[in-house]
């Protein structure tokens, strides 16, 4: 049996519901802890767990030490009380009728690396294993799953299911995930932060492709923003059946996978190779194609719906919290590109509501940090055809909705327009993905005052038959192309008077403001950059950092 197909396929999905909440005279714990995991330094670090109601428990990590009493309902917590880093192995013991023991734990900084596909994009699909495993980074691929109501426990798949994977545990050597490995942007990330703190990294992954904002925010999130109302009120109409595919039997669908690979996907897959050959062998000797073989019996269907609302926080970050965390690195939108202006309620709202169930939001005076745990975000990057009315499309629409979560505090945002790939939606530069996200974070997290950011519109100047841009993040200055691969003219730049009808400008770089004008436009009211799915524009500042798209406008 192929492995690595089987993987990729279905492995990647929640199988099975943890047991740990079953009445029991053992203490147990939630799938997050286990063997080689990182802890978070230097704050309060929630462990919880099951137990007999009233049941005593200690919890020890080196010279740390707390205590815990499990409530009527067996739930028990405790805080140990700010840990330091560690790069040498530590034992965390949890004591109470049993003892539970996870070795060969360190102490440094935790990321949530959660989103859509281009998240999930697997390292090694970018690079070779030898050139990135550092042991001193953790990895913990949550497995993924769906729920009307939140968990309290991540899936894992048990050894009975009869697959080779090792998804949804903590991970020293052999980054795991369902498309190639543990996401690479995430562990490229992991990797910039590792030479900033010369510290352990713990990378949690969170994510599932295709999926939109509203399925990862919790109900009481979205109860609490009056303009997503729809969402809410489409979640509680939910008929009978809807609600029948949950909760999703992944333990069915995988034992199902499995069987048809065994009596027909193998089988297929050698016959269609087989078939590819004589197809060539054919086309040569000018003979008609062969048949092209067929499957004995049909794949399973994958159950239930990746987008319904609120069910991947419920499946997927629920069960995560409490646990302590630096931050959180997040590259989504795609899937919400067909409404960028509501966009811009959603994804602040989604952040508000993530650090208010951590308690990290500075509403709450933040049990854990003191603040608002970091949160950065990557801008959706260029792709499609681009359109020669700036006007069309909907991505740059996406990418001002974005642009709103920077209004929260400690958040930044890596644009990257410059590396994407106009045919593929999920280009394979990650390394630079990496790298800016872990910019935004050395100025974020770690407060190193540096230029973490392109140009980003500030305000705007009519001057005649002319417009004035602003920007705040210009570093060094302003830039036509990398400062590496200096050019004589901006592209991108449009401008229209009243009539809203936009006309390609002339922009010039004048100290750190651009100045936009066209022969054809005498009396401009706005300027537009970058402004279409898959654009044009080379505006930088002299640290090589590209400028997010804007509009000055708010013309529908």
């Amino acid at each position: 049996m192929n492995k690595n197909i089987v993987r990729i396929g279905f492995v990647a999905v929640a199988v099975l519901l943890c047991s740990s909440w079953e009445t029991s005279a053992d203490v147990k714990m939630p799938n997050i802890f286990g063997d080689h995991m990182v802890l978070q330094q230097d704050v309060k670090v929630p462990v919880w767990g099951w137990a007999d109601a009233g049941e005593d428990v200690t919890v020890t990590l080196g010279d740390k030490s707390a205590k815990a009493k499990a409530d009527a309902n067996g739930k028990w917590r405790t805080d140990l009380d700010k840990p330091a880093a560690a790069s040498e192995p530590q034992t965390l013991v949890i004591k109470g009728k049993n003892t539970v023991k996870f070795e060969d734990v360190l102490v440094g900084d935790v990321w949530l690396c959660s989103g859509q596909s281009n998240m999930e994009y697997g390292i090694f699909n970018v690079v070779k294993k030898e050139e990135v495993v550092d042991t001193q980074i953790r990895t913990f691929c949550v497995l993924k799953s769906a729920a009307l109501t939140p968990l309290d426990d991540t899936y894992f798949i048990p050894k009975e299911i009869g697959l080779d994977t090792s998804a949804g545990h903590w991970q020293k050597e052999d980054p795991q995930g369902p498309w190639g490995g543990f996401s690479a942007v995430g562990y490229l990330f992991g990797k910039e932060i590792r030479k900033i703190t010369n510290k352990p990294v713990g990378l949690i992954g969170s994510y599932w492709g295709g999926t939109p904002a509203q399925a990862w925010t919790s109900l009481s999130g979205l109860e609490k923003e009056p303009a997503l109302s729809n969402y809410v009120d489409g979640f509680k109409k939910m008929t009978d059946e809807q609600k029948n595919i949950f909760p999703v039997k992944w333990v069915d669908y995988v034992s199902a996978m499995k069987k048809w690979w065994e009596e027909s996907g193998e089988p297929y897959a050698k016959s269609k190779k087989e078939w590819d050959v004589a197809v060539r062998k054919a086309k040569e000797a000018g003979q008609p194609e062969p048949p092209q073989p067929k499957e004995a019996f049909p794949r399973p269907a994958n159950p239930g719906n990746v987008g319904t609302t609120t069910s991947l926080f419920n499946g997927m970050i629920n069960p995560l919290i409490p646990f302590a965390i630096k931050g959180v690195i997040w590259y989504q939108g795609e899937s919400n590109s067909y409404n960028g202006k509501e966009y811009g309620i959603l994804f602040p709202n989604l952040i508000k509501d993530w650090r208010e169930k951590w308690g990290q939001a500075s509403s709450q005076g933040s049990a854990v940090s003191g603040r608002d745990f970091p949160f950065l975000f990557v801008q959706i990057a260029n792709y499609g055809v681009t359109q020669g009315d700036p006007t069309r499309g909907t991505w740059a629409f996406l990418r001002e909705g974005q642009t709103k979560a920077l209004a929260l505090p400690n958040t930044a945002m890596a644009v990257v327009i410059d590396i994407g790939d106009s045919k593929d939606i999920h280009p394979k530069n990650k390394i630079d993905v990496g790298k800016r996200l872990a910019l935004a974070a050395r100025h974020v997290a770690y407060g190193q005052d540096i230029v973490y950011s392109g140009p980003v519109y500030d305000s705007m100047k009519i001057e005649g038959n002319k417009i004035r841009i602003t920007f705040k993040n210009f570093g060094a200055g302003l830039n036509a192309g990398k400062p590496a691969d200096q050019q004589a003219d901006l592209e991108g730049f449009e401008i229209s008077g009243d009539n809203k009808v936009w006309t390609p400008a002339k922009a010039i770089i004048d100290g750190n403001t651009v100045v936009v004008s066209s022969e054809q436009v005498t009396s401009p009211v706005a300027v537009r950059y970058a402004w279409a799915d898959d654009p044009k524009c080379n505006l930088y500042n002299k640290d090589g950092l590209p400028a997010s798209p804007f509009r000055t406008d708010d013309w529908e």
